[in-house]
């Protein structure tokens, strides 16, 4: 370079710099600044932040981050929302002035996350439109309609006896070890090819449990149109606190999108032992079972998120599945009541139903959906009201027949119909019946085309009615999906092919 070019390029350069001086105006910005004073297990209190909101983010050092819990006079009480082995009393505490949010979009679909957006599945950065407070208020009244779209779960027992519409909330409860998320799973997995996005929320679960979901979801293409967020068994009391809210606030985006969401909750049992824990390391007085009085309103917050909005508002749907574990069968225990009480019907699996080899172990007599035949296509309906009250009854009358009671030919008929009914509703996990089937077998099941099956050729009797369902016309699929009442003749076609079907099962 001549020394002409050198002599230009530096007064360029002091001319940039004098122009920056003149257009550089300094402001200043505050930013309170607390101290830690002391730490336990997940909490840490916190002085010096007197302007601090609830719930608002606090930022300490090493990237750490705590949510304000307790706002007493002199002192804060934190949440940490993660590890906190190297945070000490007297390291710095700065105020954020914004509440804990996470992340949305269509780039979430597909991707497991923790509670706070970040990914943990190794396929890169999350991709995001935008970010959303991860607690949010509940759509209100005005806003919502009302439940009138089924949510096929490809279970027979649970469309035909305890339906499940779009924005319902259902509850799964059951002992440990009763196939309470298999239900879960298999309701997300029949959600193939019917333009409904899942979100599968894990809170506190074990590792190697939460892995298995993914490697099925995954396993059966599920994965396209589902999210995971997880928080594991380790994590900090916050993180698992929070994980639900934020499942919520991701599956909220799509139903103002005007899409239909299924969101799984597995399970709140853990989320509330969470919450009694940080309440209790934050002295906040204990109630029934040592649970904070406010330990019902947690609940009733997050589970009122789910809802069906009317056409004014996108019209979308977010239809929840809480799931609650029971101990020794007591439905009655503080937890499950109360979320009994907020939601829309429950599944009650019973652990004696389990053992006998029944799958699912829905135990028909406990279990109930409050939307009922509104959130249920109107073909099911004339079938659904048959097959629980001959249910009902041939149980009633099993039991008398314990006794050694002498028998009428018709009570045995009845009991012999129960046991059939019983037979039926067995089925194995991930093994999903569509709709037309499931009809096709139901009808069979009240018409008595099964009467004269053996018990042990029920199972192979049951797969050749349903092979018949392809031959169905287009008139009547049409008539079935668009929730039409099937006609007599409709009725005389299913029971006629059903009959065809196993007209030789003796033989087999």
């Amino acid at each position: 370079m001549r020394l002409t070019d050198l002599d230009k390029t530096i007064d360029d350069a002091f001319l940039e710099i004098s122009n920056s001086k003149q257009s550089y105006d300094p402001t200043i910005q505050f930013r309170e600044k607390g101290i830690v004073k002391n730490i336990s297990a997940g909490i840490a209190t916190v002085t010096g932040v007197p302007g601090t909101g609830f719930e608002e983010l606090l930022e300490f050092p090493n990237g750490l981050y705590g949510m304000a819990f307790n706002l007493d006079e002199d002192e804060i009480g934190v949440v940490l929302l993660g590890r906190n082995d190297q945070l000490k009393a007297g390291d710095t505490v700065l105020r954020t002035h914004r509440v804990a949010d996470v992340p949305v979009g269509d780039g979430l679909i597909g991707r497991v996350i923790d509670s706070l957006g970040n990914p943990m599945d190794d396929k890169g950065p999350i991709s995001f439109k935008e970010r959303y407070p991860i607690e949010r208020p509940a759509p209100p009244i005005l806003s919502r309609e009302a439940v009138n779209a089924p949510l096929q779960t490809g279970i027979k027992v649970i469309d035909a006896i305890i339906p499940i519409g779009r924005g319902q909330r259902e509850l799964i409860l059951g002992d440990r070890q009763t196939g309470k998320t298999s239900i879960a799973i298999d309701t997300i997995l029949n959600q193939h090819d019917k333009n409904v996005l899942c979100v599968y929320c894990a809170v506190g679960q074990r590792t190697a449990a939460v892995a298995k979901v993914i490697s099925d979801l995954t396993e059966k293409g599920a994965m396209e149109y589902t999210v995971v967020v997880v928080t594991e068994g380790n994590s900090s009391p916050g993180l698992q606190y929070l994980t639900p809210y934020a499942a919520t606030s991701i599956a909220e985006y799509f139903m103002e999108q005007g899409r239909d969401v299924l969101i799984v909750y597995d399970d709140l049992t853990k989320h509330a032992r969470a919450y009694r824990e940080l309440s209790l390391l934050l002295r906040r007085p204990p109630g029934r079972e040592a649970f904070p009085g406010d330990i019902f309103y947690i609940h009733s917050r997050l589970l009122e998120r789910s809802t069906h909005l009317n056409k004014a508002n996108g019209g979308g749907s977010l239809t929840a599945l809480p799931i609650i574990e029971t101990q020794a069968q007591d439905i009655s225990a503080y937890i499950p009541t109360n979320i009994i009480s907020i939601t829309d019907g429950q599944i009650y699996l019973s652990p004696k139903l389990f053992e006998l080899g029944l799958l699912p172990a829905a135990d028909i007599g406990k279990s109930v959906s409050r939307v009922g035949g509104k959130a249920q296509l109107k073909a099911y309906r004339k079938i659904a009201g048959n097959l629980k009250l001959a249910y009902a009854q041939s149980e009633e009358l099993e039991t008398f027949a314990r006794f050694g009671t002498r028998l009428d030919q018709d009570t045995q008929k009845t009991i012999e119909r129960g046991k059939r009914i019983r037979m039926i509703f067995k089925q194995p996990e991930m093994e999903l019946v569509s709709v037309p089937e499931q009809l096709l077998v139901l009808i069979a099941l009240i018409n008595g085309v099964f009467d004269s099956v053996p018990l042990d050729k029920m199972a192979r009797a049951e797969n050749l009615i349903r092979k018949k369902a392809s031959q169905l016309s287009k008139e009547v699929l049409h008539r079935i999906y668009a929730s039409e009442p099937l006609n007599e003749d409709d009725e005389v076609t299913l029971v006629a092919l059903a009959k065809e079907a196993i007209a030789n099962i003796r033989e087999l």
